[in-house]
């Protein structure tokens, strides 16, 4: 019964697809690409967020990090 719960209530949660690349061009191999549903820090220099798993990851850089943040539609 609590599995059905969380399943129902994970259809009404905003989700997020977190883009983090390592270099100045978006859209080449080295870029990284999560579905997030919270979203714990997020500043020019460092992003913290918990993926759909659950697994914490975190970003830092001293020259500013290369990321975008857009909500996803788990429907499309």
């Amino acid at each position: 019964m609590d599995k059905i719960w969380k399943w129902l209530k994970s259809l009404f949660m905003t989700r997020y697809k977190v883009v983090v690349s390592f270099d100045s061009e978006y859209g080449n191999n080295d870029d990284k690409i999560y579905i997030t549903k919270k979203i714990i820090t997020q500043t020019e220099k460092h992003l913290k967020f918990k993926d759909e798993r659950g697994f914490l990851k975190e970003y830092r850089s001293s020259s500013g990090l290369n990321y975008t943040i857009e909500e996803y539609d788990h429907e499309s």
